[in-house]
């Protein structure tokens, strides 16, 4: 362990105070040691990656950051991927990777599925974690399984990603399961090596308008990428050190999901959007002559039963099922880009209101004075809690 360097250095919000100790992993055998030592010790153990979706409070962090800065990218072989699509392409990435030269790295080998993904500032690791997003694509369509180690044996097992509760912006990394994320498994497409190398169908309109291309459209890997890159850019959502709106932890705040009847009662302009559909049914055998097939009837018929029930939920009045736009709750309750409290050095960002972004020499109060400021007029305005998307370290809200 090495005398610890203030984490504003480390994080690009460039707020927050020293750590205790830190240590920078740059192998998967250093990963795995160094954090089985951090437990074994019984010591509070922060994990960063990129520092692009964390904001450390002014004090610290009272114990061992572990600095992930492990490489590496793999093709998987066809025994492990389990005999999938014939277009197949499994990659197992290392957590210290960063999530941008991945998308690179896929739309160079007209692989698809992550073109959308572009620009996500961050490491490989901490994805699963957020379950990033962006433009129509989620990580979760292409996340396989993750490599976990388990704090409280010291050992690694894969999870599949099935068992991680992977929802919007969140996981059960995030809520609560604890792991440290060694590397990810991801199943991408391969594109003929003739003809133009295309994307999975555009999915956001925002970027459909850009493209100036209906939904559904399939679009050049490439195009998909350098459009995407402009349009972040445009926002200041690309880290660039001439580009003072760059200097955030990205959006903010997660778009809230109210209830139907919740949102009827906003202004007729309000943007919302039902949440997508359950997965469709699945089909079991009728006869169920076998053991196992009486039991695989049971377990259908158990999760048929229960997104019956999430369904009804969701389409009742009551029910959760409308996501909002936090961008536009907050330019209606009145506060616009570039808003900032008198006399602080945190601001809204000129580009986006979802950005809250440190002007020149903030500190991670300030950061969290500007956050609630925003939060209390919101909530005064349309009785919505606006959530940090950011882990906050040592921060409350």
């Amino acid at each position: 362990m090495t005398d610890a360097p203030a984490l504003s250095e480390l994080t690009t919000m460039r707020v927050g105070g020293p750590a205790r100790s830190l240590v920078t992993a740059t192998t998967e055998e250093g990963l795995i040691a160094a954090a089985r030592d951090a437990y074994a010790a019984g010591e509070p153990v922060l994990l960063l990656g990129g520092g692009s979706n964390t904001v450390v409070a002014d004090d610290g962090f009272d114990g061992t950051v572990i600095r992930i800065a492990t490489r590496g990218i793999e093709r998987v072989d066809a025994g492990r991927a389990g005999g999938g699509r014939p277009d197949a392409v499994r990659l197992r990435v290392q957590a210290g990777e960063s999530w941008d030269d991945v998308v690179a790295l896929a739309v160079r080998n007209r692989w698809a599925g992550i073109e959308a993904l572009s620009g996500i500032p961050g490491s490989v690791g901490a994805a699963p974690v957020q379950n990033i997003g962006a433009y129509g694509q989620e990580l979760s369509s292409v996340l396989v399984a993750v490599d976990l180690l388990d704090p409280a044996t010291g050992k690694v097992h894969r999870v599949a990603a099935g068992d991680l509760e992977l929802g919007y912006r969140t996981s059960a990394l995030k809520r609560g399961f604890l792991g440290v994320v060694v590397a990810v498994e991801l199943e991408l497409s391969q594109r003929p090596d003739v003809g133009a190398a295309l994307g999975e169908p555009i999915a956001y309109p925002q970027l459909a308008d850009a493209l100036a291309v209906g939904l559904g459209t399939r679009v050049s890997l490439g195009e998909v990428r350098r459009t995407v890159l402009r349009l972040r850019a445009s926002k200041g959502m690309v880290l660039d050190p001439h580009d003072a709106d760059s200097v955030s932890a990205g959006s903010f705040f997660t778009n809230p999901i109210v209830s139907a009847r919740f949102a009827h009662g906003l202004p007729p302009e309000a943007p919302r959007w039902r949440l997508a559909p359950d997965e469709p049914d699945l089909v079991a055998p009728l006869d169920g002559s076998t053991a196992e097939e009486s039991a695989a009837v049971g377990m259908l018929a158990d999760a048929a039963a229960d997104r019956e029930r999430r369904r009804a939920r969701a389409e009742s009045p009551d029910g959760p099922g409308v996501k909002l736009s936090a961008a536009w709750l907050i330019e209606r309750a009145g506060i616009s880009r570039g808003f900032a409290l008198p006399g602080s050095r945190a601001a809204i960002s000129g580009k986006h209101t979802l950005a809250i972004t440190n002007r020149g020499g903030a500190s991670a109060l300030e950061i969290a004075q500007l956050a609630s400021f925003v939060q209390g007029r919101v909530q005064a305005e349309f009785g919505v809690l606006l959530r940090p998307e950011p882990v906050l370290v040592g921060i409350e809200l």
